[in-house]
């Protein structure tokens, strides 16, 4: 049971969450819509592993939006993607053992990964309403799979670093509140890599490709779209609307998918859509854990002005 204050909007949020008729609205192409957009969950044939485990790039929303009334655009604005995030973890054909999850909103000199039997929360958003600094999200942590991930990472020439202390942010807690929301799958967030390079991200990605035969769901969490000074303006949309499907041409494509992802600035509104890169890295760890595999845009959606998606890879 959470111990969270029982505010009726977060109750409200939550139930939305379980709508999965709202995410699972009929097949996905890269053409926007003003509602949300989503494939039938993938049914990988699992041969002779039952724990493989697929890899997502999610977007995360904009700061805890999932639980409080949303002034900033249309109340709805959230709910699809909360109903979205909801159907995650409950339609894959084997649930994780472990999470393994790649924020935008940490980054390090080198890859660091958490360590604790125990995660605290790290409330990294500002000027939302007093609730929203009380959420919980009480996932353990995994020591264990913690080095595993050190011992791929060194295996595959990577420094890293551990950090015990660090609590999971908003990137983590704020979308799997909704996918896991008795929070009983333990949890391990990994950093990005400052000098924000995609190549690197790609390959830490594909030095972590083990995990998933052993469970491990790895989840990149950040947003197809992120220009803080775009959102809700009318020149946004059409530029979004480019970046995502050159998203939608590229990353189903199990041949070539690194080598575009290393250019992606280079990409129809590439740039402009993701001024500064933190938000778009997660999904290179996530394509490059699933190298060699194909991959589906799972959910989309037009929220704030601009077109936001979701990658499944495996």
């Amino acid at each position: 049971m959470s111990d969270e204050p029982r505010d009726p909007r977060i109750g409200r949020r939550k139930a939305m969450a379980g709508l999965a008729g709202l995410a699972l609205a009929g097949a996905c192409d890269s053409r926007p819509r003003e509602t949300a957009v989503a494939s039938a969950p993938v049914r990988r044939p699992r041969g002779d592993n039952p724990m493989r485990q697929p890899t997502f790039y999610l977007p995360h929303g904009g700061g805890p939006c999932f639980y409080m009334d949303w002034t900033m655009g249309p109340a709805d604005t959230w709910d699809r993607t909360a109903a979205w995030l909801g159907t995650l973890v409950a339609d894959l054909p084997e649930r994780p053992k472990a999470l393994l999850v790649i924020s935008a909103h940490w980054e390090e000199e080198r890859p660091t990964v958490t360590d604790g039997a125990s995660n605290t929360l790290l409330y990294d958003y500002y000027g939302f309403p007093p609730h929203t600094y009380e959420l919980t999200w009480p996932a353990p942590g995994a020591p264990g799979l913690s080095a595993r991930v050190r011992e791929l990472l060194g295996g595959a020439g990577f420094e890293h670093g551990t950090n015990a202390e660090r609590g999971l942010d908003h990137g983590v807690f704020v979308p799997l509140k909704l996918s896991v929301p008795d929070a009983d799958i333990p949890t391990v967030q990994l950093s990005l890599v400052r000098g924000l390079d995609p190549e690197e991200h790609v390959r830490l990605g594909r030095a972590l490709q083990p995990l998933r035969d052993e469970g491990v769901l790895i989840v990149g969490s950040g947003m197809s779209y992120h220009d803080m000074r775009g959102f809700n303006r009318s020149a946004s949309l059409p530029r979004s609307q480019a970046f995502d499907g050159w998203l939608a041409e590229k990353l189903p494509q199990a041949e070539g998918r690194a080598e575009a992802l290393k250019h992606w600035a280079s990409a129809p509104e590439g740039r402009s859509c993701h001024p500064r890169e933190e938000h778009l890295l997660p999904l290179m760890v996530a394509a490059g854990a699933a190298e060699g595999e194909a991959g589906q845009r799972v959910f989309g959606d037009e929220v704030m002005g601009v077109v936001v998606s979701a990658y499944r890879f495996g």
